[in-house]
């Protein structure tokens, strides 16, 4: 049904790939990367679309993440180029597609802006509700449960006047007044952040906030079902809704973020990604997996790449493979912020071994694609993180992933690899490992590295 729905946005992209080429602009100076008149008659000419057909699918190619667009100019999406082969890219693009519904059919001019941002703020417990159903379920009760959740917000926001401590009380009421208090409803955000109250206030009474009317939200209705239904989120007809198969999906997927999301067995959900990962570093590999999709699931996934991706650069080598590690978690939206970094001495190894793995590479054959030097470099990297944060036992053990068959080879490589913590790692090894003949040898390989021996 994904692909279905979104077919014809990547038909439209694909031409534009294609006719338009790399670095060539087809788009208007609006910031927007919205198709010019001449680009968009071109593209109908070629397709058999009418103008406002092609503008449609564009549009809809963008909000899906088919299209990413830079300024003023627009380039192919990781999700166009994996359309093909990956079904989770698909996936991901509809459901891209159904959070951005309201951009997608865009409300009539007539509707009154506030209005139209509770309805959209509202329609989250609307569409649990249908999923809830399973089943068509009537416009006017629908109506009904969207007219409670307008009022529930409108009461959130009015419930509490917050004056500053301090302040005069006896002032006109409202006069000073602070940020209306968030909502804490996870069903109703479908994953919004609440975001607390501010503590240093003190609450005052305020007027109730007026109740929302059916006469007014019916039209409000009528535009966010038919919006939700252009993107394929559910049907709407005959005085009733049901959300489709691929809808109920998309809803359940919302529902069970916050429910990951609000689990986070660890506590690090709120951390930023270098403090999660150390918080995750003394976790047994599923604890943290699980950990890691708590954090992905509270925040957009490009930042949290973003994020982790910084946390890899750091000094810490554990912090590297366990941002790694999490962004095997992320996988498919990854893709382009790992190939970005591969010429980058410190990230290439583990860039090069995510790739490979996502590309279908058995995990136990994925080091096949690393050079012998980059193989070493990777060697004394998580060399580096057993030394900072291990065993000695651990560190010693560690010899037998090597892939030099001797220790002198390794020795002589390590050396010529150039890393940063080298000494350290070869003193470390020496002082841990039994064998008194081969401590003096790495020794050795120590004091040569420091002096620029050979």
């Amino acid at each position: 049904m994904a692909r279905s729905g979104l077919a014809a946005a990547a038909r439209v992209a694909r031409w534009a790939d294609a006719a338009l080429g790399p670095g060539r602009s087809g788009a208007t100076a609006d910031g927007k990367a919205t198709l010019s008149d001449t680009t968009a008659e071109r593209a109908a000419r070629d397709l058999g679309l009418t103008v406002d057909q092609v503008r449609h699918d564009w549009d809809i190619a963008r909000l899906a993440g088919l299209v990413e667009v830079h300024g003023d100019s627009a380039r192919p999406g990781w999700r166009l180029r994996a359309w093909n082969r990956d079904d989770s890219a698909v996936l991901r693009g509809w459901v891209a597609l159904f959070d951005a519904w309201s951009l997608a059919h865009p409300e009539p001019g007539d509707l009154e802006a506030a209005a139209v941002a509770e309805v959209v703020s509202a329609m989250p417990q609307v569409l649990s509700f249908l999923q809830l159903s399973a089943g068509p379920v009537p416009v006017d009760q629908l109506l009904d449960l969207l007219r409670q959740r307008v009022t529930e917000l409108r009461t959130e926001r009015c419930e509490i006047s917050y004056v500053p401590d301090g302040a005069d009380l006896s002032e006109e009421p409202g006069a000073r007044t602070a940020p209306p208090r968030a909502t804490a409803s996870a069903t109703a955000r479908l994953g919004a952040p609440a975001g607390p109250a501010d503590a240093t206030a003190v609450p005052v009474a305020s007027a109730p906030a007026e109740p929302a009317e059916a006469a007014e939200l019916a039209p409000l209705l009528d535009w966010a079902l038919r919006a939700l239904a252009s993107v394929g989120a559910l049907t709407y007809g005959d005085g009733q809704a049901t959300l489709t198969p691929l809808g109920s999906w998309a809803v359940w997927v919302k529902l069970e973020q916050i429910c990951v999301a609000a689990q986070s067995p660890a506590g690090n959900i709120e951390q930023s990604a270098e403090d999660m990962l150390r918080g995750c570093a003394q976790l047994r590999p599923n604890a943290a997996r699980a950990e890691y999709r708590a954090w992905l699931a509270a925040r957009p996934v490009g930042n949290a790449v973003t994020e982790l991706i910084d946390a890899a650069r750091g000094d810490d080598a554990l912090l590297r493979g366990l941002a790694f590690e999490a962004l095997r978690v992320v996988g498919a939206p990854a893709e382009p912020d790992v190939r970005a970094v591969v010429e980058e001495p410190t990230l290439r190894p583990y860039a090069l071994l995510w790739l490979a793995e996502h590309d279908g590479v058995d995990p136990e054959d994925a080091h096949e694609v690393l050079t012998r030097e980059e193989a070493t470099w990777l060697w004394v990297d998580t060399a580096a993180a057993v030394t900072d944060h291990g065993e000695a036992p651990m560190l010693v053990r560690h010899l037998e992933s090597a892939v030099q068959p001797t220790v002198p080879a390794l020795l002589d490589e390590v050396r010529a690899v150039g890393h940063p913590r080298t000494v350290q790692v070869l003193v470390a090894l020496a002082a841990a490992h039994p064998d008194p003949a081969l401590a003096k040898a790495v020794r050795r390989a120590a004091f040569q590295v420091h002096t620029g021996g050979s």
